[in-house]
């Protein structure tokens, strides 16, 4: 079946789908010919089972454990309950927080900064975790550097093999048109390549590493 198929019987939306593949989590057939994807009944098992583990925010890195057969189901549940415990209590004290926060009555400009993060701080040092701009901007970092990567190694390849045409015409002569049609047709790969990329950094801006929560 075609993936908008998959997407109405799954509730997964294309992006997701191709974002699990792109992880490894999925490997659906291609058409011979026209290398179409095709999902078998067996690939949409597999969309059901990420679905509900990711509705549980389970990480990817244990969602491909599990698939590889390299951690078991209940060492996993009982290992992110472990996790989803401290969240819990993390959340508990952020919640205490705001609510002293909000029945002192201060507005921004009047709040007391000083006495706030020394009350956020003797918890941290309880082992209670508060947001940091760092944890947020991580994930976005290292998407944006895994695109970037596989950007310059595709556009490397290229411009070596356009090189490479080059030089065998100066020792093999080619005819011209020849030569320019296929330094052409690199160029304008690469350009592609390029043009990927940036829409590719645009939609990580966007928040897009967020997507495969949203079903």
């Amino acid at each position: 079946m075609r993936i908008s198929e998959v997407e109405k019987l799954v509730g997964i939306s294309k992006k997701n789908i191709r974002f699990y593949e792109e992880e490894g989590l999925l490997t659906p057939s291609r058409e011979v010919g026209n290398g179409y994807r095709t999902y078998s009944d067996a690939d949409v098992e597999i969309l059901r089972r990420i679905r509900l583990l990711r509705r549980l925010a389970v990480p990817i890195e244990e969602i491909r454990k599990l698939g590889r057969g390299e951690l078991s189901l209940r060492d996993c549940m009982e290992r992110h309950a472990i996790y989803l415990n401290g969240q819990q209590r993390n959340l508990e004290h952020m919640k205490t927080v705001c609510a002293g926060l909000a029945a002192e009555g201060a507005t921004l400009a009047s709040i007391d900064i000083e006495a706030c993060e020394e009350r956020m701080r003797v918890l941290e040092e309880g082992g209670i975790r508060f947001m940091r701009a760092a944890d947020m901007g991580t994930a976005r970092k290292l998407r944006r550097r895994a695109a970037i990567l596989a950007a310059s190694v595709v556009f490397l390849f290229l411009a070596a093999m356009a090189a490479l045409f080059v030089w065998a015409a100066q020792e093999d002569p080619i005819p011209l048109p020849v030569l320019l049609l296929l330094v052409g047709f690199f160029t304008a790969v690469m350009a592609g390549v390029l043009l990927a990329l940036r829409e590719r950094l645009r939609e990580i801006e966007k928040g897009e590493e967020d997507e495969a929560f949203k079903y």
